[in-house]
């Protein structure tokens, strides 16, 4: 019963039985109501009998359903999960802002305690290594991509995340050794990220890929960056994973200037300077 408890049901659904899918439905579309309910009542709300509620606590190793109860209250003390499910028609704006704030701050929470941080150092070492960086991705994991564009400099290398398809495999095809792809899907089987990434590693790049779960492209990458978030894209779509693997090229970047070292760090901030007064450059309109 480790972890938190939305997970463990969330991890468990495949090995459900139908009407006990019912009960684990209710508990994470509002965990807080189903908190207030007693056995009868979550029964009730799930349209099945007591004993499948019993059957679904045993089933998750609880003792029974009070056991399965204090599990639930100590997760929602901490802060749980609130999915985009959760939002209703006649919420006002002001319960929408706070169910949305409620979901990223612990869907971000989820993805700091998840993350191999030994994966994370291994990046960062093969980046160190690198001689040129191809960041990929497409729709929101295209903007991810950009934005790593932003911090090429951080990076030391030369860096590119071309927009277009036929640009992303034509620059996959110029990699070679020497050279690190880091491939973005958080779906990991995006069909056109797995082919340019194929490419780039059989011209023998490096390949990082960042996803939000293990599968294809985890499985093509020498070293695999999971990023796991309560992602809810059944009606809307939530910036959930984009947050998180901003974040996470955050650290790489960061990561990669201060592992340069000093010399590296000083030109940056010489950069910075003259950016500033770059910016400020203009005569100011009287």
């Amino acid at each position: 019963m480790d972890g938190p408890v939305l997970e463990l049901i969330t991890a468990r659904l495949d090995r459900m039985r139908p009407s006990e899918r019912k009960v684990a439905a209710v508990v994470l579309q509002d965990p807080a109501r189903a908190l207030e309910l007693s056995m009868a009542g979550l029964a009730d709300a799930a349209g099945v009998s007591e004993p499948t509620v019993m059957r679904f606590c045993t089933g998750l190793r609880f003792a029974g359903f009070q056991s399965f109860k204090l599990r639930l209250a100590q997760a929602l003390a901490i802060g749980i999960p609130v999915t985009h499910s959760a939002i209703e028609l006649d919420d006002p704006v002001e319960a929408i802002a706070g169910k949305i704030f409620d979901h990223t701050l612990s869907s971000l929470d989820r993805a700091r305690r998840s993350l191999d941080m030994a994966a994370v150092a291994a990046a960062v070492d093969l980046l160190l290594q690198a001689r040129t960086v191809l960041f990929v991705g497409f729709g929101a994991s295209g903007i991810i991509a950009q934005d790593a564009l932003q911090q090429a400099v951080l990076f030391g290398v030369p860096c590119s995340a071309p927009v277009d398809l036929h640009q992303q495999y034509m620059a996959a095809s110029m990699c070679g050794a020497g050279s690190v792809i880091v491939a973005i899907s958080n779906t990991g089987r995006t069909t056109s990220v797995l082919e340019v990434t194929e490419r780039a590693k059989q011209n023998g790049a490096w390949v990082i890929s960042i996803s939000g779960v293990p599968g294809p492209l985890a499985e093509l990458a020498d070293v695999a960056l999971v990023v796991r978030t309560f992602e809810d894209t059944d009606i809307y779509t939530p910036t959930v994973s984009r947050l998180a693997g901003l974040v996470l090229v955050d650290i790489l970047a960061t990561s990669v200037a201060v592992r340069r070292g000093g010399e590296h760090l000083e030109r940056l901030r010489e950069m910075k300077e003259a950016l500033s007064t770059f910016r400020g450059s203009a005569p100011e309109l009287t």
